[in-house]
């Protein structure tokens, strides 16, 4: 077989068991949300790990991976899936804010911040973003900046802004 003809044949038979892996992943991550969608998180993050050994760059099972760590508040290993989301898709404004509030709950306020601040500049009119920023600037002590925020996203229409406003005396 001449050497050019190997090289392409090599190449096809590579892109199939890689199409192949990808369908794969698709379709356990598909079963692991229905298992997620019950609640049995435990379960479902099983198959998302398999999803993952099929295909290591395959996003979705990330992402619903990380959401199933954080119900059941295993913040450390959400925190390590949504930085490969991030990893894999810099601009994903959706692995920021879980990566973010993650670290909000572990009480990384500074991380926190920083990936709120990413948010924003993402997406200016995020008020989640300024909601959540909000919290982390008040874990750091600044509740000015806290109300700040709030009032930010509380001027963009978020309606749990004004009780967050109101319980922390801004």
């Amino acid at each position: 077989m001449k050497p050019l003809l190997r090289l392409t044949l090599t190449a096809v038979l590579l892109l199939f068991a890689v199409l192949g892996n990808a369908q794969e992943a698709k379709e356990l991550t598909d079963k692991a949300k229905r298992l997620a969608d019950a609640g049995k998180h435990e379960q479902a993050i099983e198959l998302y790990n398999q999803a993952l050994d099929a295909d290591d760059s395959y996003l979705d099972a990330y992402v619903k991976r990380a959401f199933s760590y954080t119900v059941l508040k295993k913040y450390d290993d959400s925190v390590r899936d949504y930085s490969k989301i991030i990893e894999l898709k810099p601009g994903f404004i959706y692995a920021y804010m879980g990566r973010g509030s993650a670290y909000n709950k572990l009480k990384k306020y500074k991380e926190a911040l920083t990936d709120f601040n990413k948010a924003i500049s993402l997406d200016p009119e995020n008020q989640e973003a300024y909601n959540n920023r909000g919290w982390a600037k008040k874990g750091l002590g600044d509740d000015d900046g806290a109300c700040s925020d709030w009032k930010a996203s509380k001027k963009m229409g978020n309606s749990e802004a004004k009780i967050i406003m109101k319980n922390n005396n801004c």
